[in-house]
């Protein structure tokens, strides 16, 4: 079976507001998928649980990423429909070090079972709306599925080509 590589950021990259600091990416798309059965991955203890008895935490309270966005949306769809007809997998992986430096460590493989899936994204040019489908809808929204706070959205996607349609892959059955 074919497998095709997504690799989260560990820290915030170089030339973003909060470059070096944890992004939770791993704890968060884990929190996306527990959520399904009614459980979530608490980020100060690293436990799954309906609630967290550690540290008092609910688990509505746990941030999901329940997506990720990337350029390129024609190669996305390939590989993603691939990946929807049971051929392919996706290799969910995080750096151990530095970026392009250092080894990946898988975090999840996820399949068709899973729900992964694709939906093309029109970004405004200042960020603040994403078309999808037709359909309009706020950034916020987009963001906070995708793992991040509003304003670390418009960071992380200032520099991106904007003229170009990119791709939402979906890591559970959620869709827009």
């Amino acid at each position: 079976m074919k497998t095709y590589v997504i690799t989260l950021s560990k820290q915030f990259p170089a030339g973003h507001i909060r470059a070096g600091e944890p992004t939770y990416f791993k704890e968060q798309m884990h929190n996306a998928v527990l959520a399904l059965a009614g459980l979530s991955v608490c980020d100060c203890c690293d436990y799954a649980t309906r609630d967290c008895d550690t540290c008092g935490h609910k688990v509505g309270n746990f941030r999901k990423k329940r997506h990720t966005i990337r350029a390129n949306y024609p190669l996305w769809a390939k590989r993603i429909a691939e990946v929807e007809r049971g051929e392919a997998c996706l290799s969910i992986r995080q750096w151990t070090g530095k970026p392009y430096r250092s080894k990946q460590v898988e975090i999840a493989r996820l399949t068709k079972e899973d729900g992964v899936g694709i939906q093309k994204v029109e970004l405004a040019n200042d960020l603040s709306e994403c078309i999808i489908g037709r359909r309009h809808y706020n950034y916020v929204g987009i963001a906070q599925n995708d793992g991040l706070h509003p304003a670390d959205w418009l960071d992380w996607f200032r520099g991106y080509n904007l003229a170009q349609p990119m791709a939402i892959i979906h890591f559970t059955p959620f869709r827009y």
